[in-house]
């Protein structure tokens, strides 16, 4: 089953670039990485020559011997079996954090064999590659981070093209979906919820509806990631630390207050004990931390509360997987989870924010009493984004920082439909890709 990919089109755009560099792409473990590039490699190059560091183990040593492309190039056509010409083959090194000489290679394919097409990809490149050996290829590499799909892809892989589209109209004009139009919509939200954006248990939904076939494919990637925690750490400490770290998100944004909590972890744990599992989990692509911002100022990152953040899974379906959702419970809203609800939303506002290309705050009053979930930078405003698990919404909020910080307009994030009315933009919660 083919699944549209945005990144496709990114890649299309690097390949036509007179400025293209050897493209680094990371993410998280199955994202769709290899997916993505293969396809792409077949619908815009003569050929493809694939190489994967992980299942050919020798392939380390060719590039231990010596990175020059010279010399590279002609063992990998060996190795590969194609021919690789100048503009017309695609060379793709996979799981590339297994060679640490390898991500130092694309440097010299940068300024010796610029002609050459060359994409490499790799998981947890930011914890595997220690670079305490060789020099990272700073300057030489286009960069793009790769996370599981986003609601829009989602709704592609579901057929609902036509649905899109009219999402993407009413988003423009604020005009409100049909009725039914939004029924529907807000269904395959809280389909969204249940299976993520895991390609794999997204192609899996598609094929079955089984939702219990997805939660298995959902289970068996937490495991994978739980063996990478201690595949790539060495001290087992902090891989227990990590676990830990892991396995308590979804119990923090069940809070009323999602602040993080290192308490929640565990009884007495502290900043300083906790904070290198976080940095991993985050470098790893499993988790996103978004940093409390203590003044609306342009650049936001200039004002940052380190000390006071919120940290959400990076794929709703893993959430579910960790809370141990049942999937009907989320399609049918059911009361059971009230306390958790607000989190859940929270954290899928997030990560269609962060797949957008966002880098979102938050904003609280100086009494801690009032809350808005996320500032981002839009059109070079500061924009507010209000974020609502249901239809029911009050502005109190909201409307204390529109009165301290006068933005052009405000977003409302909720189950009501499209709209415009006393400067609030009115976006449902299964248009947020559309921001």
């Amino acid at each position: 089953m083919y699944m549209y990919r945005k990144a496709s089109d990114y890649l299309k755009q690097w390949k036509d670039s007179k400025y293209r560099k050897p493209l680094l792409i990371q993410g998280a473990r199955q994202v769709g990485k290899t997916y993505t590039i293969l396809g792409f490699g077949r619908e815009c190059y003569e050929n493809v020559a694939y190489f994967n560091f992980e299942t050919n183990t020798s392939l380390a040593a060719t590039f231990n011997e010596n990175i020059s492309p010279s010399y590279l190039l002609p063992i990998l056509a060996h190795i590969s079996g194609q021919t690789i010409t100048k503009g017309h083959t695609l060379i793709v090194l996979d799981e590339i954090q297994l060679c640490e000489r390898a991500v130092t290679s694309l440097k010299y394919f940068c300024e010796e064999a610029p002609e050459y097409h060359v994409i490499a990809a790799g998981s947890l490149l930011g914890v595997a590659v220690h670079r305490e050996k060789y020099a990272f290829p700073v300057g030489k590499v286009d960069r793009y981070t790769m996370y599981s799909m986003d609601m829009e892809e989602f709704l592609l892989g579901l057929g609902e093209r036509e649905l899109v589209e009219r999402i993407h109209s009413s988003y423009l004009d604020h005009h409100p979906l049909p009725q039914a139009l939004h029924e529907t919509a807000l269904n395959r939200y809280r389909q969204y919820l249940a299976v993520g954006g895991m390609p794999e248990a997204v192609s899996h939904f598609v094929d079955t509806q089984d939702y219990i076939q997805v939660r298995h494919v959902l289970d068996t990637i937490q495991m994978d990631y739980l063996d990478d925690m201690s595949k790539y750490q060495e001290n087992a400490n902090e891989i227990k630390k990590t676990r830990l770290t892991y396995g308590t998100i979804a119990v923090q944004l069940s809070k009323k207050n999602t602040r993080f909590q290192y308490k929640i972890i565990k009884t007495g744990a502290r900043a300083a004990e906790y904070e290198n599992a976080i940095e991993w989990l985050i470098s790893a692509g499993l988790l996103f931390r978004i940093y409390r911002a203590e003044q609306i100022t342009k650049p936001l990152q200039n004002y940052k509360d380190i000390d006071d953040f919120k940290i959400y899974l990076s794929d709703m379906g893993l959430l579910a997987a960790q809370k141990d959702i049942r999937a009907e419970d989320i399609l049918f809203m059911e009361e059971e989870l009230t306390d958790f609800k607000g989190g859940m939303t929270e954290n899928y506002v997030c990560t269609q924010l962060v797949r957008a290309g966002f880098r979102p705050y938050f904003w609280k009053n100086d009494k801690g009493t009032k809350e808005v979930a996320f500032v981002i930078p839009l059109k070079g405003k500061l924009i507010p984004v209000e974020v609502k698990s249901s239809e029911h919404v009050s502005a109190l909020s909201l409307n204390e920082y529109v009165g301290l910080f006068k933005p052009p307009y405000s977003i409302r994030i909720s189950e009501r439909n499209f709209g415009f009315e006393n400067n609030i933009k009115s976006v449902p919660l299964y248009a947020v890709f559309c921001i």
